[in-house]
């Protein structure tokens, strides 16, 4: 078998986890070139984004009979996986907190999340230093690095130990995380008769999409849903920002802010989800319960309702209700330690771009875009539940072995040119901006955003 038949392989067995009933639509796999790790993240991200086009192709056919051909691209998926945006004149600000990122403990590696104020603030509290990156690293330096997790997270902070694949597999976080689906599927009862029948051209025109989630899964899947014409309503608390990823997943969405520990805006929220036909969120177990917005209180202020949802570390087992982001669970799931190991290098090594993310956003979308046709076929109603861990899972289960890694990249991606470049320009908040063209194709459809990237609170919260 040649590496290019391999790597096809490799999308299919992953096609074949994400799709355990088959697919009908006829898929064509474009481009060259492969994204550099140990892993096969280029197939990661072709699988990924195939399956979100395959939903669609099976969703128009739902209403026609006409399965619609998909193509993806595998060079443009890999790089629709870093970044789809290109600014004119202006640059986002930097992802990434300056105390964010990987430090050497006594006996190890521990990577500390700190975008968010309140985590930066818990981490700081635990070492018992300022907001300064030596004097960080130089308290760490003197914990054990699953202490210093377990009072980091305990503070309500996040971190996140580098284990490597045959600790995080014998472990009792991994083992739950392995013996749950990719997707897990929950049918949510009878859904009240609605007239809507997909548009071939633009296949979401008509569905409303409530948004709660933050980076950076979500969003990508809330993205794309409003590239297929979805009417997408962000919502956000009065406080909240994420200024170095808002423009990348903002694209073709309107939004507003809401404090839903308020009285009047938890009935602003449930007359939004009343007259919605997604809940798109990423809140942990139990996390919706505090707001007075537990799932009994959902279903009866919108029956039929569909819901996707995701967290970090799986639905089951000790992690359950853990905080994590992409980053973390590389560091918890063997991922980081295996690029160290494996490529010779003194620090842990992640995947060239952020793919739990990204491709737990397309899962996503492909779980909400296959729900509908669920609801149109049967007239019942779902919920789908999707974890960071368990993609980590799909990719890692690709590779032979646990302690090693036999995945051969291949050539490398080709360097970005004009070509690559939509000409359409995108009138951001910022400033211009373009975008990468599309990695994705299905016949007869137009996959585009209406709107912008715009800042978060751009909206009034109606529809």
């Amino acid at each position: 078998m040649t590496s290019g038949e391999r790597r096809a392989s490799t999308i299919d067995r992953m096609l074949d986890e994400i799709l355990p009933a088959g697919r009908t639509a006829q898929l064509t796999v474009t481009g060259a070139g492969s994204l550099p790790s140990v892993f096969p993240v280029t197939e990661l991200a072709t699988a990924s984004i195939a399956a979100a086009g395959i939903a669609v192709s099976e969703l128009l056919a739902t209403s026609d009979h006409t399965v619609r051909a998909v193509t993806v691209n595998r060079r443009l998926a890999s790089m629709w996986f870093a970044s789809s945006l290109r600014p004119d004149g202006w640059e986002p600000p930097p992802p990434w907190d300056a105390v964010a990122g990987d430090y050497r403990a006594s006996d190890g590696w521990i990577r500390l999340h700190t975008n968010a104020p309140a985590h930066r603030k818990a981490a700081l509290r635990v070492l018992g230093v300022p907001a300064d990156r030596d004097r960080v690293a130089a308290a760490v330096a003197a914990w054990q690095a699953d202490q210093l997790e377990t009072a980091v997270v305990g503070a309500g902070g996040c971190a996140a130990t580098m284990h490597t694949r045959d600790e995080w597999e014998a472990g009792e976080p991994g083992r739950s995380v392995a013996a749950e689906p990719l997707i897990a599927w929950h049918d949510t009862g009878a859904a009240p008769a609605r007239p809507w029948t997909p548009d071939p051209l633009r296949p979401l025109a008509g569905v409303r999409v409530l948004d709660l989630t933050r980076v950076l899964a979500g969003p990508v899947a809330t993205r794309f849903l409003a590239q297929l014409g979805a009417d997408v309503l962000r919502i956000d608390p009065p406080w909240w920002d994420e200024p170095g990823v808002i423009p990348e997943v903002n694209l073709g969405k309107r939004t507003a802010r809401l404090e839903l520990r308020e009285p009047a805006a938890t009935a602003r929220f449930l007359d939004l989800l009343a007259r919605a036909d997604l809940l798109v969120h990423g809140y942990r177990p139990g996390a919706l319960d505090s707001l007075g917005l537990g799932e009994k209180t959902r279903r009866d202020a919108a029956p039929g309702l569909i819901e996707v949802s995701l967290d970090a570390y799986g639905w089951t087992g000790p992690w359950a209700g853990r905080r994590g982001f992409d980053s973390l669970v590389q560091m918890s799931s063997g991922i980081a330690e295996a690029g160290m190991r494996l490529l010779g290098r003194d620090t842990p090594t992640p995947l060239p771009v952020q793919a739990l993310d990204h491709a737990t956003g397309y899962l996503m979308a492909h779980a909400a875009i296959r729900a509908l046709s669920e609801r149109l076929r049967t007239g019942r109603s779902s919920s789908a539940t999707l974890s960071l861990a368990r993609t980590a899972r799909l990719l890692t289960g690709t590779v032979t072995g646990i302690g090693t890694a036999t995945h051969d990249p291949g050539a490398p991606i080709r360097e970005e040119d004009a070509r690559d470049i939509a000409p359409q320009i995108e009138h951001t908040s910022w400033g211009p901006a373009r975008r990468l063209r599309a990695p994705l194709a299905i016949d007869g459809v137009d996959l585009r955003a209406a709107l912008p990237a715009r800042e978060l609170g751009s909206d009034p919260a109606v529809w």
